[in-house]
């Protein structure tokens, strides 16, 4: 009786959390990387809310890990949204899963919320410049990792700022996630072109190795329609910041910044907290909510927070990119916890 006695004092006493976690299993990007700042916030806010505890694998390539989920091999992952897209048709990385069994996994696929943050930029050391970004042809240029939506995004990026394609006019580079910064600080490429947030790691460390020059898409090239067409593609999304918040946020390091007006734009890779869709909806909800009530923290917890266009509000699928081509619903576990929190979720996203 008396160890009982103190057993039940124990319990009363311990934290509600120590017995409300769960373990989740997640894969992330690279450091340095939007959704690597994402994922280790998350992970923070939900072990401080007593949700879970996410292990995070770093590096991976997202293009497997989207699967992962999609079989359940995984519980959660940060999803380019053109990768369900190319999923959902067996197409690209995705061909070897073929269609029918593609579209059956894109079936299982559920986002809690949303972010656009990733903004494609091309860039080159000073000390071996691009003389015109218009005109690629002939050179070296790191495109993305092997496969997967930062490989397709790199290359409409070349494509749309000179027309080059890759194996024809120009040579593009590619390694995994990991080994990028290395890839262009070795001096193998004489360019670059990556999706990255404000401000990116992996480019202020790039600098380090001597000073570089950035471009956004200049303003009559992300209007022709090609430059709509990318924008507009499955898994893209619009991005446009004042050039001076993009000077300012690299301050102090040699990295200078050239747009052809007052802003600076281009696309932005749309992205998708992702889990499987049997995922318990309590579960989901109580993520949704520790993610919801963590806005200051995920904002203010690192100078990139406040530009990587969380979805902390009302979602109407389309400034999401999650919407049209790409058929991705949310979790009625996290449909739920934005309908408590008072924002509304367009009919486009729910299961």
């Amino acid at each position: 009786m008396f160890k009982t006695t103190i057993l039940g004092a124990t319990v009363a006493l311990a934290p509600l959390a120590a017995f409300a976690q769960t373990t989740l299993t997640a894969e992330t990007t690279a450091p340095g990387s939007t959704p690597h700042y994402i994922d280790t916030t998350l992970a923070a806010v939900l072990d401080s809310a007593g949700v879970a505890q996410m292990q995070v694998t770093e590096g991976a390539t997202l293009t497997n890990s989207v699967q992962a989920v999609a079989e359940g091999r995984l519980d959660i992952a940060p999803a380019p949204l053109i990768l369900p897209f190319l999923l959902s048709r067996g197409i690209g990385p995705y061909s070897g899963v073929g269609e029918e069994q593609g579209a059956a996994l894109a079936e299982n696929l559920r986002a809690l919320f949303f972010n656009a943050g990733s903004a494609q930029i091309f860039a080159y050391y000073n000390s071996n410049p691009v003389a015109d970004i218009r005109d690629l042809d002939g050179l070296r240029i790191w495109n993305g990792p092997p496969r997967g939506a930062a490989l397709t995004s790199g290359r409409a990026m070349v494509s749309l700022l000179s027309g080059a394609q890759e194996g024809v006019d120009y040579e593009g580079v590619q390694s995994q996630w990991p080994d990028a910064e290395s890839a262009v600080t070795g001096g193998s490429v004489d360019a670059w072109t990556m999706p990255e947030g404000l401000p990116s790691g992996r480019q202020i460390s790039i600098s380090a190795a001597g000073g570089i020059t950035m471009h956004d898409v200049p303003s009559d090239l992300l209007a022709s329609e090609l430059g709509q067409q990318i924008v507009a593609a499955p898994g893209h999304a619009p991005f446009s910041l004042p050039v001076e918040d993009v000077r300012a946020a690299y301050e102090g390091n040699d990295i200078t910044i050239v747009t052809d007006d007052d802003t600076f734009d281009s696309f932005a890779t749309a992205f998708a907290q992702i889990v499987n869709a049997d995922m318990d909806e309590e579960l989901a909800y109580d993520i949704t909510r520790a993610y919801l009530e963590g806005e200051r923290r995920f904002v203010e917890s690192s100078p990139r927070g406040q530009f990587i266009m969380l979805s902390f509000g009302d979602i109407d699928g389309v400034s999401q990119g999650a919407c049209g081509a790409v058929n991705v619903k949310m979790h009625p576990g996290a449909i739920r916890a934005y309908e408590e929190a008072g924002h509304t979720i367009a009919d486009c996203l729910r299961p």
